[in-house]
């Protein structure tokens, strides 16, 4: 599905279903160098059990032009962009790593418009080594490699995630290639780092949501570990907002890594 936000085509995958704005919808948000795709299983599920699906490709960002986001506050603000352009009054919010960020601050800006908010592989503050910084621009692929060596605590998913056998690690190092050539005035990859490690509004942005949120950390997450979460969880708690906590048993990607685990932890939450 394609819509025209701010002047410019932005693509969302509806999970194979047709875009109805009166049924319930619910955002996918993906992360740096990733697109749609990553939710496939997730959004494709809810797409077939009475939910509208908008994963989008971010701005600048493969099928979906536009500038690619410079910060979070940027993004939050597309994100309500997008809502009006497709008539949306009211959506549940999903975002991964990066796109947690961004869903965040979109659900403190909205307040009452956003339903439900799950933050995937979460932390803030959300800050990126120097070392991975500077290679994301001088060395995008050794960084590319860096970023997917810390992400994985598996070799290939369970067969209910992309087929059986399939391998996770090439296969995000393909996804990560494909986006960063996708836009070639701006390197993507840098920008959305420096987005996540400037990023200073997490806890006031807890602080001023108006729904539910779950948090879905992996156990063996090297990128955002599960204790670069706590704080956000504790000032979502003391301003007495409604918040789960899901751990599983995998690292950064749960989309594929624990796609029925991370799937059914986000379709439950949404029922509440």
């Amino acid at each position: 599905m394609q819509i025209n936000v701010n002047g410019h085509t932005t693509y969302c995958y509806t999970g194979g279903q047709l875009f109805d704005a009166a049924k319930p919808t619910v955002v996918f948000i993906h992360g740096v160098l990733n697109d749609h795709s990553v939710w496939i299983l997730q959004s494709r599920y809810l797409a077939h059990h009475g939910w509208n699906v908008l994963a989008l490709d971010l701005p600048g960002h493969c099928r979906s032009e536009g500038e690619a986001p410079s910060t979070v506050e940027e993004a939050a603000h597309f994100i309500a962009a997008l809502l009006d352009a497709a008539g949306v009054k009211r959506a549940a919010l999903v975002g991964h790593s990066w796109g947690s960020l961004i869903a965040l601050e979109t659900a403190s800006q909205l307040k009452n418009r956003v339903s439900h908010l799950v933050l995937v592989g979460t932390a803030f503050p959300m800050k990126v080594s120097q070392a991975l910084l500077d290679a994301s621009i001088n060395e995008p692929m050794k960084a590319l490699t860096m970023i997917n060596v810390f992400s994985r605590s598996t070799l290939a998913p369970p067969p209910s995630a992309l087929g059986p056998g399939t391998w996770v690690y090439g296969l995000s190092i393909a996804l990560g290639r494909r986006v960063l050539a996708s836009n070639r005035k701006v390197n993507v990859f840098h920008r959305g780092f420096n987005a996540c490690d400037s990023y200073a509004n997490g806890e006031v942005a807890v602080q001023g949501i108006s729904c539910p949120v779950l948090f879905l950390l992996g156990a063996q997450d090297q990128m955002t570990q599960p204790k670069a979460a706590q704080g956000l969880i504790a000032a979502a708690r003391n301003a007495g907002k409604h918040v789960q906590v899901v751990s599983l048993e995998v690292g950064h990607h749960q989309m594929t890594e624990a796609p029925d685990k991370t799937l059914f932890a986000i379709r439950d939450f949404l029922q509440t």
